[in-house]
This record gives C-alpha cells, sequence and structure tokens, in this order.
C-alpha cells in the first residue's frame, strides 16, 4: 500500500490543497500526524480538508490547545496569540473532531506519533542522540513523527543497539530510503510551515509492500497564506517565515 503522510499543516490551506493535488492518484490512503491547526488563518477549513481525506489523524499539541485539553501558556509569544485566535475563530463541530484525536496510534505495523516515541505530544526530535533513545523505546521497527517541522530521518539500519550507532540526516526533496531492514525513525516535514530552509509544503510517500520512504516537496501559493494571516490579525512573523522556510 502507498502511503501519503502528512503533518503540521497549521491552518495553511493553500499548502495542504497543493500537497494533496500532488498526492491524488498517488496513493492509497493519506495519514496526518498532527497539527491540523495553529499559527496559520484557516483552521476550519484545514479541518474540513483533513477530516473528508485523511484515513488516519493524529492530535498535535496546537490541536489539543485549541480544543483546551493543553495550556496555551506552554506556547512561544506568536505560538500563543495564534492558538488564542484560531479558539475564537473554530466553529464546534471542528473543536468537537479535534478533541477526539489522539497523538498516538498503530496502524500498519508502524508507529504514528505527533511529537516522538517518548512524549507523543511535546517532544522534537531534532538530534541523533535524542534519535536513539527514541529508537531504543518504541515498540515497532518502523515510526512516523511530525512536530519539528523538519523533514529528516534517523535509523539504526541493522537494527541492533548494542553494536551500531544511530545514523540520521535533514532530508532533501526526492531522497529515496528503502527501510525494508533496521529500525527508522522518519519526520515527512511540513505541509504549512516547514522550518528546514525550504519553503516548498512538504510530504512522504511510503510504500509498505517494497518498504521505501520518499520524501517530496510541492511548490505552492506562499503568498496566499501569508496574506490570509495578515489579514486575520496574527503575527508577521507568521507570515514573513513562510517565505523562507525557516
Amino acid at each position: 500500500m502507498r502511503i501519503a503522510v502528512i503533518s503540521d499543516i497549521h491552518g495553511n490551506l493553500a499548502a495542504l490543497e497543493a500537497v494533496l493535488a500532488a498526492v491524488a492518484g498517488r496513493c492509497d490512503q493519506v495519514w496526518c500526524l498532527g497539527d491540523v491547526v495553529g499559527y496559520g488563518a484557516r483552521p476550519n477549513e484545514c479541518v474540513d480538508v483533513v477530516r473528508d481525506r485523511c484515513r488516519v489523524v493524529l492530535a498535535g499539541n496546537h490541536d489539543l490547545a485549541a480544543c483546551g485539553a493543553e495550556d496555551a501558556s506552554r506556547f512561544s509569544h506568536d505560538a500563543g496569540r495564534a492558538i488564542r485566535w484560531t479558539r475564537e475563530v473554530l466553529r464546534p463541530d471542528c473543536e468537537r473532531w479535534l478533541a477526539g484525536l489522539t497523538p498516538a496510534l498503530d496502524r500498519q505495523q508502524i508507529g504514528l506519533y505527533h511529537g516522538s516515541p517518548r512524549d507523543p505530544v511535546w517532544e522534537y526530535v531534532l538530534s541523533v542522540r535524542q534519535a536513539a533513545d527514541c529508537l531504543q523505546a518504541q515498540r515497532q521497527r518502523v515510526a512516523l513523527i511530525g512536530h519539528s517541522h523538519v523533514a529528516c530521518y534517523f535509523s539504526r539500519p541493522n537494527g541492533d543497539a548494542a553494536v551500531e550507532e544511530t545514523i540520521g540526516e535533514v532530508a532533501a526533496g526526492g531522497t529515496e530510503l528503502q527501510i525494508s531492514d533496521g529500525r527508522w525513525l522518519i519526520n515527512p516535514g511540513s505541509v504549512g510551515q516547514p522550518r528546514d530552509g525550504d519553503p516548498r509544503a512538504a510530504w512522504l510517500m511510503l510504500d509498505t509492500e517494497a518498504w521505501t520512504a520518499s520524501f517530496r516537496r510541492v511548490e505552492y501559493p506562499v503568498e496566499t497564506a501569508a496574506k490570509a494571516i495578515v489579514e486575520a490579525g496574527l503575527p508577521r512573523q507568521l507570515a514573513d517565515r513562510l517565505f523562507s522556510g525557516q
């Protein structure tokens, strides 16, 4: 089965639509690793699309905060402002749907976590040292994570923690992985707020028969998403950073 794995949409409808257009006809299912809302100015529209198109959806920390399950005081200043705005505009049905999601699931012998296998809500996995601990902690051979907004992967190719060092790196668009052996921790990157220096929307094609993972990037009208943020009265920094992918 071919699965399109997406994460961290963050209310960016223009980026979400571009990714789903690229996915159409190429994948059997779409899985979302969380943070449908937050930062961006189209939370209700993104919830509607994800609810309709994704077979599996996790709750991210922004999703949980938007429905009152996490404390907005844990966020940075701009993120907190965006969450409070999102709470004000989020439709009741969208809030209820987000409240029914969980930050971790198992599917097709694959672990799904918004943050990490150790902390599904809050941990950002960005270092090899962190990843080594997560690979040891995860029950599954392959796990997918989001949250950091960085397309990357970590692996012990032969799966032996006693004799083998963990490797990992940021994954540029077009990176192809053969994951049939070993243990893997893979982040598809962010649809709506990339922070790996590439402003294009990120997604991952996962083939569970061939056991391959392909990192993909898609151009989208960044100016449309940025303009919506500014017009909503959200912090301008949240709009400006879309152009640089930082």
